[in-house]
């Protein structure tokens, strides 16, 4: 096994030399092919397993070997690595601490779904490990850490695919919905609306016994220590088999802790693809107003009162001050996805529909040939994870690139600032800090936990 991983590992790396020497972009095929040929594979391995750390996993079996899984969970570490061997007929090896995976020089790329508060420690990690990234969005817990991920990507050369797959996958219409508005078909934009989903509060929910075989002090890593905290009653459906109320499991994006809640979660998606549209990913807003918003507790200073409860947003309104003066409009009411209203006309896009008149008139008046494509820069990749692996071989960064996420992303940080102090927020999208107010830029950075700190 170790003879065929290295074999595998040198072919891909001269086929990324040469790639990278020629200055070509491999294509989809150029992926795909490497299914079949098992010289032709890049070795990845995945760290933070549950749900979404699966989903990724999974489809990218067809791309990829994997040589290693790290979880802080025993049962999801062992649960999963059964499943990868029903779908590929063997295992990975096993690591309770994700560093033991990084020292390997057999591993090509990590795979990262780890909670939220974790990414930006790993990625860099990895990063000067030698390994390229695949993370899971929102990449960062703050902005000062999507500065930090930006400086060492320049630093090391590494290839870094953040996994908002919304820029690549859900049959394309994401695409064709800047397409529209790139061929006018809206006319100027007038109005962005992001319906992204309001959240549920919780009862107290008390300090009880760690869960045979969860590391909660690894779980928690650097973030502040905390009592694992859950209620009996159980979560169904994505996320399910484990505690509906705990802030652990599913349930920690509702907790800044962290995570940023819904507005950093749906948000993520919906605000990157508006983001996009308005070619807004080198700048974003200049300015952040908290119209409505509910909070699930008290808050003081910026700071939940207790913490026996779900504290991040239930309910919100946000208004961002996009280039050109043209409105953001974040919201937890009525239907999950995009609106775009311009001089023209108006459509709706999220992951089941693309509607509208605009829409409607593409019968008889598609959009030219290409368009789609000129959209993403070339042909559309399979999925992210071809497309991650065409930036490897290329050593381009891919569709998803921290860059253009971050910026999306400092929309949605700075969302959930305003709401915390409840107040508006002037932002200099050039100095990348708030005018004037210094109470909202001590919430730029957060310091973590001794022993977890990130050693650059």
């Amino acid at each position: 096994m170790a003879a065929k991983r290295q074999f595998t590992r040198r072919d891909f790396l001269q086929t990324t030399s040469a790639a990278t020497a020629a200055g070509v972009f491999l294509g989809t095929s150029a992926v795909s092919r490497g299914q079949d040929s098992p010289n032709e594979r890049p070795v990845f391995a995945t760290i933070g397993l549950r749900n979404q750390g699966w989903t990724i996993t999974s489809k990218s079996t067809k791309f990829a070997d994997f040589a290693a899984f790290a979880d802080v969970d025993a049962n999801v570490l062992g649960a999963t690595n059964e499943k990868l061997k029903e779908r590929t007929g063997k295992k990975a090896d096993e690591y309770s601490d994700y560093r033991k995976l990084l020292e390997r020089d057999d591993i090509d790329a990590v795979m990262i779904a780890a909670p939220d508060h974790w990414h930006t420690k790993i990625s860099v990690e990895a990063m000067l490990a030698g390994k390229d990234v695949y993370c899971e969005k929102p990449l960062t817990l703050t902005i000062d850490e999507g500065k930090l991920i930006e400086k060492i990507v320049k630093q090391t050369g590494r290839v870094f695919q953040v996994g908002t797959m919304q820029r690549t996958e859900n049959d394309h219409r994401f695409l064709k919905a800047i397409a529209l508005i790139r061929d006018g078909r809206i006319g100027d934009i007038q109005k962005v609306t992001c319906g992204i989903n309001g959240a549920t509060g919780s009862p107290k929910i008390p300090a009880i016994d760690v869960p045979e075989g969860l590391d909660w002090d690894m779980w928690l890593g650097p973030a502040p220590k905390v009592p694992y905290r859950a209620l009996p009653e159980m979560r169904v459906g994505y996320g399910g088999g484990v505690p509906l109320y705990t802030n652990c499991h599913y349930a920690w994006r509702n907790w800044y802790e962290y995570s940023g809640g819904q507005m950093n979660d749906w948000g993520a998606h919906h605000v990157d693809i508006a983001t996009w549209a308005l070619g807004a990913g080198d700048s974003g807003p200049n300015k952040i107003t908290p119209v409505s918003y509910s909070l699930p507790v008290e808050y003081k200073d910026g700071y939940p009162t207790v913490s026996d409860q779900y504290n991040s947003p239930t309910k919100f309104e946000i208004h961002a001050n996009m280039p050109g003066d043209i409105p953001m409009v974040i919201t937890s009411e009525g239907d999950n996805g995009i609106l775009f209203e311009g001089t023209k006309g108006r459509f709706f896009v999220n992951r089941g529909k693309l509607t509208g008149k605009p829409v409607e008139d593409l019968e008889s008046n598609p959009l030219p040939e290409g368009a789609v494509e000129d959209v993403y820069g070339g042909p559309v990749s399979e999925n992210h994870t071809a497309n991650f692996i065409e930036g490897m071989r290329s050593r381009k960064q891919p569709i998803s690139d921290v860059w253009s996420h971050n910026r999306m992303l400092e929309t949605c940080h700075l969302a959930n600032i305003a709401i915390r102090l409840g107040r508006e927020l002037n932002w200099d999208p050039a100095k990348r800090e708030i005018i004037g107010d210094d109470e909202a830029n001590a919430f730029l950075s957060r310091e973590n936990r001794k022993g977890y700190e990130i050693n650059v």
